[in-house]
């Protein structure tokens, strides 16, 4: 279960005013758009992530890894 936290922001009063008239719920409408940039870091991140090992990975040879594995088969 997850807990709650409330965040308050300064908005411009025309624009509150606005979404009061079009009818936008204000706080889902702030709260979905922290979860899509919260989202985007987390992918970008990743992405560097598998960019980083990907570049270590590449610097061993197929015949180490197949050498590796071997190794670990007949150890069990």
């Amino acid at each position: 279960m997850s807990s709650w936290v409330t965040v308050s922001t300064k908005v411009r009063k025309e624009l509150l005013e606005k979404a009061k008239r079009y009818g936008i719920n204000v706080s889902k409408t702030l709260r979905n758009a922290l979860e899509e940039e919260v989202k985007r870091k987390e992918i970008e991140e990743t992405k560097r992530l598998f960019e980083e090992a990907s570049k270590e990975l590449s610097k061993i040879s197929i015949e180490e890894i197949v050498s590796e594995i071997r190794k670990m088969r007949e150890t069990k």
